[in-house]
């Protein structure tokens, strides 16, 4: 086999695409959403058809194996591979072209099903697939999965919808195939002609969602129409590389419905799923209690439901007439549709954490059985769980039949694994016995393929070897998927990883890709560093497997002094986002904390950690020294050290009189913390969080708060000036040590408080709730803190419920603060601002400045490119006399530096109100 080196070299010299095998490339690339972990040499990102031709002939020649990669979002490990991946999501994306009068779009594999549909919608058109992952996955992903989705139960799966395939095989071929023999490969028409009666008696009985091994074969019968391109669905990768498609869309309903049905139990509902077929819905989608969690309390009563979506009102009465359900509830109004099927998209994720905390991994993902089948089948599915002491739970497609679960197995201990095998041989015999397919939707890859004999017999996948040889007679497409495949229990991504909490945490991580969506997607923030730059690494995904790939030490060598994990965290904008939006809680930003505390530990930092992450000491010089305004005046004549130049070098004014000696100047003891006279104190005693921003850079807001909450009928306390500290500067360069010690003495300095802390800057509110107590587990006093601390819209809404605040009456425009979003909530925000009569929403996302991050080098042009996704826009389209609010001093600052407008926390408006 030819070395990577000369591989390489011969794959530069004839592609025009990028080639790279460097680790960081390669690391991004050895996992999918599954639980299988395989190595490659290299990865190319090829420019077009010819490229991929000349990358399957070269790798041909040297005997390389080839895997063609999407999205990455698949679940069995058919992603997956040990050659050279091919990424056809970097340039081979494009929509070539759509029809509206046939209904038909010609595609590259690497277009994102969304896209499509973005691009079909002004037709009255789209897709019908369309998987919970459709945000991110790609059309050729799609098709070498025959994915389905929600809306299979009216439009059918990716193979139902799919006409027409420009394939090129390993060694360069060609083929362009659709309905005929024409474009086939030598050969295939005479294997088939000679295997006539196993296709027609041996296959399983028929039902939409037979998805496994080649299970579409019998599409070339002669009497369903000799289908080659929907034979060749749902091959993942095994047979060829598609390199364009021609599909089938459907036309969309203009109002769709949605019928929510309460059931007593999760058999119940799946009893009742098959009986509402005939009634002509767009989807019947199952879930029960122990899946939806909380959220339980938005849906009709019950211990399980059916989520049915009908296509308008009238058909959605007549079902609802029609089904015996304990309760029901019909959906009109879009916006609460959405909200209602986000429980049901993000369940792939949700369902990966079990009540305890602990996690859940998929590995039986899709089994599916005829829908009839369901009720029985789930029942004894449950046992089986039981009978080996394992935790799922179920939901899905119930309408098909098609049930998605995420187990708790030990996928790390001899033991465990043995169990997973076990099980996994006992589910097939389960699923086998009620006439069900092992998968359903999502390939088999390397979880399944292993049983598949028990699904078709000895003879069928003799005919699948076959199959697979004449398309790939050298065997150098994804091997060890499908035909000959890898065992189940072999190549598992855990096995790699040392056995520490922070190991843990990075294997939490599974791969569904909610970070790679390209839209804003409205209030949701992560993840904005993808969506400014496109690439992988710069990904929640992408840097959590970095960060695995370092803890495993096989491709990236040096661990926590790893350059490539480092360039890859350079552009974590530390937003949280992912805490909160991430189905499984991903938290890059404090991972990034403890990488930075790793990889500088011993080390002179760069110059921005002692700048900008020493900013409260800075602060607190420069006030003792009382010289704001020196400081001020030497900062607009010479950029600050360590700070990016393109934002001019240099950091927000310091205020001349900080918020805590304004304080000291009020009336009142001035015993370290004081009460504002002259106040009732009806609503109880609350302790005003001097925090760094408010404190040095922003006092005003300190001062408009006091002076709310006085109004509020709330007295006011504040601890001693500057000896309280959040951490989270410390906390965000990674000087995890210093922010200990720091936090410690603010604990020292606070003592117990005596009702809550209002804390006005959501990022250190965040800090102290979330932070603090992860930082500082064993100090009792740590958890009593972050119990205690509130938004200043909590604290109204909390200790001063009566209160009614000025009525402005005005527009209001700005930005959520991403850590307010994933860690806080707002929910009490809007409220408050809906009483005093600022109408509007706030910008989701980030507004790119996010701390120290848009002050340091190189940081610039992501910082504006997040901006410019929602709130740059949304202050253009404000009118002129909208009042600008932010509570982030990161946001104000943004807002001011790049929109040119005065931003205000919400204290500030309403204190103008009084």
């Amino acid at each position: 086999m030819t070395s990577p080196g000369e591989l390489e070299r011969t794959l530069r010299e004839n592609l025009r695409g990028e080639i790279d095998f460097g680790a960081a490339a390669r690391a991004l690339t050895t996992m999918d959403a599954s639980n299988y972990r395989r190595v490659p040499v290299g990865v190319v990102a090829p420019r077009d058809a010819d490229d991929v031709a000349a990358a399957l002939t070269v790798c041909a020649e040297a005997g390389v194996p080839v895997l063609p990669r999407g999205g990455g979002t698949s679940i069995a490990g058919q992603a997956t591979g040990v050659g050279v991946v091919l990424d056809l999501t970097r340039h081979m994306n494009r929509l070539v072209s759509v029809d509206p009068v046939a209904r038909t779009a010609v595609v590259q594999p690497g277009l994102v099903l969304d896209r499509l549909r973005d691009a079909v919608r002004p037709y009255g058109l789209t897709f019908g697939p369309d998987p919970s992952t459709h945000s991110r996955c790609t059309l050729g992903g799609m098709i070498g999965n025959n994915a389905c989705g929600a809306h299979s139960v009216a439009w059918g799966t990716t193979a139902d919808n799919v006409t027409e395939l420009a394939v090129t095989t390993y060694g360069g071929t060609s083929h362009r195939i659709g309905t005929g023999w024409a474009g086939a490969p030598d050969g295939l028409r005479e294997l088939i002609t000679g295997h006539l009666g196993p296709l027609r008696t041996d296959m399983p009985p028929g039902f939409s969602r037979r998805i496994s091994g080649y299970g579409g074969l019998d599409a070339l019968l002669p009497e369903h129409g000799v289908q080659v391109a929907r034979a060749f669905c749902g091959s993942e990768g095994t047979l060829g590389v598609v390199t364009e498609a021609v599909v089938r869309l459907v036309e969309t309903p203009r109002a769709p419905v949605l019928a929510v049905l309460g059931y007593a139990d999760e058999s119940a509902a799946a009893e009742a799923a098959a009986g509402l077929l005939p009634h002509g819905p767009l989807t019947v989608e199952g879930m029960a209690q122990d899946l939806v969690g909380d959220t339980a309390a938005r849906l009709p009563r019950g211990g399980a439901w059916l989520f049915v979506e009908m296509p308008d009102a009238g058909a959605a009465r007549t079902l609802l007439r029609a089904a015996d359900a304990v309760d029901r509830a019909l959906v009109t109004d879009p916006a609460q549709q959405r909200a209602l099927w986000r429980i049901r998209e993000d369940a792939a994720g949700t369902a990966t954490r079990m009540p305890d905390g602990s996690m859940a991994w998929p590995g039986w993902e899709d089994c599916a059985v005829p829908p009839a089948r369901l009720g029985a089948y789930l029942r004894e599915f449950r046992a089986l769980l039981a009978a080996h002491g394992l935790r799922g739970s179920p939901y899905g497609h119930f309408g098909e039949g098609c049930v998605h679960v995420r187990i708790d197995f030990d996928l790390v201990s001899a033991p465990g694994i043995a169990r997973f095998r076990t099980f996994s041989e006992e589910l097939a015999d389960l699923v086998v016995a009620h006439g069900g397919s092992l998968s359903g939707e999502h390939g088999d890859g390397q979880a399944r393929a292993e049983l598949l004999p028990k699904m078709y017999g000895p003879e069928l996948i003799r005919l699948f070897g076959a199959y697979k040889d004449v398309w790939d007679p050298a065997g150098g497409m994804n091997p060890g998927t499908l035909v000959r495949p890898a065992r189940l229990d072999e190549n598992l991504r855990f096995a790699v990883l040392p056995a520490t909490p922070f190991a843990g945490e990075i294997a939490r991580c599974v791969g569904v890709a909610k970070c790679r969506t390209t839209d804003p997607g409205g209030a949701s923030v992560m993840c904005p560093s993808y969506r400014a730059t496109g690439e992988e690494r710069h990904s929640t995904r992408g840097r959590a497997r970095l960060l695995h790939e370092m803890l495993a030490g096989e491709i990236v060598t040096d661990g926590w002094r790893s350059t490539e994990v480092a360039e890859a965290l350079d552009l974590c904008l530390a937003c949280k986002g992912c805490r909160s939006d991430c189905p499984v809680g991903v938290d890059m930003a404090t991972y990034k904390a403890e990488f930075l505390h790793h990889h500088w530990a011993g080390r002179i930092r760069p110059l921005s950690h002692y700048t900008l992450g020493g900013l409260p000491e800075w602060l607190r010089l420069i006030a003792r020294l009382r010289a704001a305004g020196t400081v001020n005046a030497l900062a607009r004549r010479v950029p600050v050290p360590g700070l990016d130049r393109e934002r001019g070098g240099r950091l927000p004014e310091v205020a001349r009189e900080p918020f805590t000696r304004w304080w000291a100047r009020q009336p009142g003891p001035a015993q370290g913390a004081k009460e504002v006279k002259g106040v009732s104190g009806s609503g109880g005693a609350v302790t005003l969080w001097p925090d760094t921003f408010t404190q040095y850079l922003n006092p005003a807001a300190g001062r408009a708060a006091t002076q709310v909450l006085n109004a509020a009928g709330l007295s006011v306390r504040v601890p001693t000036a500057g000896r309280v500290c959040c951490g989270l500067t410390y906390v965000s360069t990674g000087r995890l040590d210093r922010a200990r010690t720091v936090l410690r003495r603010t604990l020292d300095t606070l003592g117990e408080p005596a009702g809550p802390v209002v804390v006005l800057e959501p990022s250190c509110a965040a800090a102290l709730r979330a932070d603090l107590p992860a930082l500082l587990p064993d100090d009792p006093r740590a958890a009593r803190l972050a119990r205690a601390v509130r938004t200043f819209a909590e604290t109204l809404e909390e200790y001063a419920p009566a209160w009614r605040p000025p009525h402005l009456d005005r527009k209001v425009v700005g930005q959520t603060h991403c850590h307010q979003h994933a860690v806080l909530g707002d929910g009490p925000d809007r409220r408050l601002r809906e009483r005093a009569g600022l109408t509007g929403e706030l910008s989701g996302g980030c507004c790119g400045l996010a701390g120290n991050f848009g002050f340091e080098p190189g940081h610039h042009q992501v910082s504006v490119a997040c901006a410019e996704e929602q709130l740059l826009p949304a202050l253009r389209a404000a009118p002129p006399d909208a009042l600008v609010q932010a509570d982030g001093f990161s946001c104000r600052t943004q807002i001011a530096q790049l929109g040119g407008a005065r931003a205000r926390h919400l204290a500030e408006l309403l204190a103008e109100g009084l």
